[in-house]
């Protein structure tokens, strides 16, 4: 019989809503005759039936997989599925040798996050099992076992030796990504994952960049789901829903903890993540001057490049060495025409009170000071040309933000993006960083073009 291949990603593996879901958005009739139809041990059983209340990424790809990898906002439900994952592999249907218990190794960033978390946490195995499938915890010997004789073994990541020895039909890994020594606690997983026909893994994770996530996540024989914070939101407080939301939607730090996204960190990248998470602020103070940099795309019709369109401004108090720049908006649109990447320029002016709108011209040169003209006259234009790459022009403005001179609001992770893309050999990404490039010239504008040059140290002989 051939083998379905693995379905590599899925958002709805099982449907796409839950019963639970279907049956709280009927009306009263139906809940009521739904709920007087099941007798006392249905009743009693009902809440723990997982793929009645869980949600589509909560629930394993149908198909043959070695590697089920759920990604997830903070609070999105990965420890809940986890925990039933095992739950699952414990009491289910999976065949073993007459006489054999199923055996699992649940690995977390630490011991105590295990115990905690993955055994004893709100959403953690002991909480979801029934009274009378709940395991045993044998504390000096770091395990759970089942009355039906299954047992798991309890691993910290910070001691991969550990996983030298015993053998396992599958694992639970909580938070891959966060891991100090993952690889070489993968690794040793990878040798004890040997009895029985076919031993799994489940991953449940916060995404970030790191080798051991992405390579996995790559393999043909893995397959993940993914769910935003806000997918669990019904079992989340709203007040937690409302201050994350206010303190990181918009942000890359917020793409990826929040929104449980994957976000590239391309080596040797100009920019780092931890860059520009340290660029936030809330408040923006009174700025001495403003400007809207626009990047115009060469052609304007569907499939063209985007125009660039980023507005900053600067506190110039004191010595330039000494001055702050914010950036404000990142206004860019996306195949537009030049009458309305023009508009979109001169509204972006008007509505942030700028000095000028600062233009390159390599691609378009006077016509693009006119075409911005044609929407407004007055409006002060400042062209300017690039005679450097790309790379060289960008370098002496991410060094702005080494030294914490840059500051973002928040909402930019488009442009944020593109700034992680940038390399010292070149841009890494696809298409034209038409965000980055209008970025580069704002601040070239605001902080570099008032700069004295340097002079040169005399080395001491």
């Amino acid at each position: 019989m051939d083998r379905e291949a693995p379905r590599k990603s899925t958002s709805t593996p099982r449907g796409l809503r839950s019963g639970a879901a279907w049956i709280a958005s009927a009306d009263a009739d139906v809940q009521k005759r739904f709920l007087d139809e099941l007798d006392e041990g249905e009743l009693r059983a009902l809440p723990f039936l997982f793929e009645f209340w869980a949600m589509p990424h909560q629930l394993p790809p149908e198909g043959e997989w070695k590697s089920w990898v759920i990604l997830g906002g903070r609070g999105a439900g990965k420890s809940r599925a986890g925990s039933e994952w095992v739950r699952a592999e414990v009491e289910g249907p999976r065949p073993l040798a007459p006489g054999r218990c199923r055996r699992l190794a649940l690995v977390g960033e630490t011991f105590d996050q295990v115990r905690d978390v993955m055994i004893f946490g709100e959403s953690g195995i002991m909480a979801c099992s029934p009274p009378d499938r709940k395991p045993e915890w044998q504390a000096t010997r770091r395990r759970l076992v089942w009355p039906n004789g299954a047992e798991a073994q309890a691993f910290s990541a910070s001691e991969p030796e550990a996983l030298r020895g015993p053998q396992f039909d599958g694992a639970w890994l909580d938070e891959l990504a966060k891991w100090k020594k993952a690889e070489a606690t993968w690794d040793m997983l990878q040798f004890a994952l040997r009895l029985g026909d076919d031993p799994r893994i489940c991953v449940t994770t916060t995404p970030r960049n790191v080798g051991v996530l992405k390579r996995l996540l790559e393999a043909p024989s893995t397959v993940s789901t993914h769910a935003p914070t806000e997918a669990n939101r019904a079992n989340l407080a709203e007040s937690f829903l409302e201050e994350v939301r206010a303190r990181y939607a918009g942000t890359r730090l917020g793409r990826q903890e929040l929104d449980g996204l994957l976000m590239g960190e391309t080596e040797g990248a100009l920019w780092t993540s931890d860059m520009l998470h340290a660029a936030q602020v809330e408040e923006i103070p009174e700025l001495s001057r403003i400007v809207v940099a626009v990047d115009p795309p060469v052609t304007g019709h569907e499939g063209s490049d985007e125009c660039g369109i980023v507005v900053a401004g600067v506190v110039a108090r004191g010595a330039p060495q000494h001055w702050r720049a914010y950036v404000l908006e990142d206004a860019s649109v996306a195949a537009a025409r030049p009458a309305q990447w023009a508009e979109a320029a001169v509204a972006a002016f008007e509505r942030h009170g700028a000095d000028r709108i600062v233009a390159e011209v390599n691609q378009g040169g006077d016509l693009v000071e006119a075409v911005l003209r044609q929407v407004d006259p007055l409006v002060p234009v400042k062209k300017v040309r690039a005679s450097r790459g790309k790379a060289a022009r960008a370098e002496p403005v991410a060094a702005l933000y080494e030294q914490g001179r840059v500051r973002h609001v928040k909402g930019l992770g488009a442009l944020e993006d593109q700034l992680a893309q940038m390399t010292q050999q070149g841009w890494e990404g696809t298409g034209s960083p038409d965000r980055l490039d209008a970025l580069v010239w704002a601040l070239h504008d605001l902080m570099l073009s008032a700069q004295p040059p340097r002079r040169p140290q005399m080395r001491s002989l």
